[in-house]
């Protein structure tokens, strides 16, 4: 050491430090800035971008959503420069950015992606309405200028197939009708016509949140009346509402609320249904619900996938507030970025808070720890929806609906091949065979009755034998599905089952978060046993069997359910099985 320091002292005063390092000769050190530089110009451009907006972390993907609208991708410099002004590291920027589907990175030395994307739905029923025809054909008919993508469900499977053109959705697609909305400059989304302020209060909307706020209606009597009714959590859990508000309001305050619209189970549509057409007697619910739980912000977390919703819900939450309906809470509108595990609540709950949608172990529950720490209510769409209409009609009324011993109204997401697809009301317990008869005019001409999934891809199949079977929750579970969302797709004599049942495995892989091993590994060789000619059944079992009790969320514990069904009753279709 007194070698090496007295080397030091004789250096010249104007000659960089050096050291010996015995073995491997001299080595020069030049002072330089370490880590990687933030280019000035970048750094101004995202300053202007994000203007006044506060400098918070949890706005870290709404920032990101500006830049990708504003420059068409996420180049390396822009993401240095954000990392700078919201003074995180780059590995936080990078993570964030790469988890969720609809940003496109594009790192030093790459290229960016053309400057129109068309994203093509490759999910179960766009399947089998010809995507794959869609694929193969459209790089000829739009150029090499154009990049064309598959895509998960995009929460219309009535009007299969489909495909967005940037923002532009093209419904029962032909490679023609797509290739013409490429080639026209608008590709901003069409608003459909809906509901707006006005109307809805014109039909007495508001009047129950009036009454909320004015106090003529006290909070523990409208959770009872919510109770009473027997609406339960719509989106696929199937927890009590009315209860579910009880028990948040018990936690101690400050409390919040979120709202899932992000719900992206193949073959769901209720949700763009009801927001597309009605958004404010949903905009009621959710402010009442806010109301109940004393939740300062509600933020109300929207599919990507939904831009002329979110146009709609931008124009009529400001709308609302101008009129002063929400003086008791911020509503805060949140886009997501393409992530179908963000439909389960914790993982919204971190996409919210600006970071990967990673599901939360539990306990705690979200409404002991949600946002921030905070006690949290998790409300879906259609749960939200009916609130103003039980408290107009009465929890009996709600509750005399029903078929077949159940209570209440559901909404059915009917795709596939039936004549009359959609969103379809009807009475809790409704079998197929009715939703298919009496809502939906029949199979379409030439099809026969094959088999159907009653709650999407994570409900698993039945066959047409089983169309006695009431659609509703604790009904399924005894035959290795559940309802779900009530995401129904029918298939006929014309559908491969085990096909399907590729199909949907191929969405759990490329949606499982990669948190934990047996989802993240169990999808991928679930799908590569799945393509074999022979499938090899004891081992496609432990795989089942891995995921089913090891993995931390409901993605990977759900994932199974194609593979076992289709092995229980339609062992004839089981490729390879003799």
């Amino acid at each position: 050491m007194a070698q090496h320091a007295q080397t030091s002292d004789q250096t010249g005063a104007n000659e960089p430090r050096t050291f010996r390092n015995p073995g491997f000769g001299r080595r020069k050190t030049v002072p330089h800035t370490k880590g990687r530089q933030v280019d000035p110009d970048a750094l101004e451009e995202i300053r202007a971008l994000l203007d006044d907006a506060p400098r918070d972390r949890a706005l870290l993907i709404e920032f990101l959503h500006r830049v990708q609208d504003r420059f068409g991708c996420l180049h390396a410099r822009h993401m240095a420069a954000l990392a700078q002004e919201l003074r995180l590291a780059m590995t936080e920027i990078y993570e964030v950015a790469s988890f969720y589907a609809h940003f496109d990175l594009v790192l030093e030395g790459e290229e960016p992606p053309p400057a129109l994307t068309v994203r093509v739905c490759d999910s179960l029923t766009c399947e089998m309405m010809g995507a794959q025809r869609l694929l193969a054909d459209l790089p000829e008919a739009v150029g090499d200028d154009v990049r064309i993508l598959r895509a998960p469900c995009m929460g219309r499977c009535h009007q299969a197939p489909v495909a967005e053109v940037g923002h532009r959705h093209v419904v029962e697609a032909t490679v023609e009708a797509i290739a013409a909305a490429a080639a026209n400059g608008d590709h901003a989304p069409v608003i459909p016509t809906y509901e707006n302020l006005v109307a809805y209060r014109a039909r007495g909307g508001y009047q129950h949140l009036e009454r909320c706020l004015d106090g003529a209606a006290d909070r523990a009597g409208v959770a009872a009346e919510v109770e009473e009714s027997g609406l339960r959590g719509l989106g696929g859990a199937g927890f009590p509402t009315g209860r579910k508000w009880r028990l948040v309001r018990q936690e101690p305050a400050p409390r919040l609320m979120a709202v899932n619209a992000d719900e992206g189970e193949p073959g769901t549509i209720k949700d763009w249904h009801y927001l597309a057409k009605a958004p404010h007697q949903f905009l009621e619910g959710t402010l009442i619900g806010a109301w109940v739980v004393e939740a300062a912000q509600v933020y109300i977390y929207l599919r990507d996938e939904y831009p002329d919703v979110q146009r709609i819900l931008e124009a009529e939450i400001a709308a609302l507030e101008a009129a002063g309906l929400s003086p008791h809470t911020k509503l805060i509108l949140r886009r997501g970025a393409g992530a179908y595990i963000c439909g389960e609540e914790s993982a919204m709950l971190e996409s919210i808070e600006g970071k990967r949608g990673l599901p939360r172990h539990r306990p705690p529950f979200v409404a002991q720890v949600g946002l921030w720490g905070r006690p949290t209510l998790v409300n879906n769409v259609e749960s939200l929806y009916w609130v103003p209409e039980i408290l107009e009609k009465g929890a009996a009324w709600f509750k005399g609906h029903g078929a077949n011993g159940r209570t209440g109204l559901r909404s059915f997401s009917v795709s596939g091949r039936v004549k009359e697809p959609g969103v379809k009301l009807a009475p809790a317990g409704v079998t197929i065979r009715q939703l298919i008869d009496e809502h939906c005019g029949g199979m379409q001409d030439g099809h026969a009755f094959k088999a159907y999934l009653p709650g999407g891809a994570s409900g698993g199949i039945l066959p047409a034998s089983m169309d006695d079977v009431p659609l509703d929750f604790d009904t399924l579970q005894p035959h290795g599905c559940f309802i779900g969302s009530a995401a129904v797709v029918v298939l006929s004599d014309q559908d491969s089952v085990a096909e399907a049942a590729l199909n949907l495995m191929r969405f759990f892989e490329d949606e499982s978060c990669g948190q934990c091993t047996p989802c993240r590994v169990g999808t991928e060789k679930a799908v590569k046993l799945m393509q074999r000619e022979r499938w090899d059944l004891d081992l496609l079992e432990e795989l089942c069997i891995a995921m089913a009790d090891a993995s931390i969320c409901g993605l990977g514990q759900a994932a199974p359910n194609p593979i076992r069904c289709l092995v229980k009753y339609f062992p004839d279709e089981v490729p390879g099985r003799a």
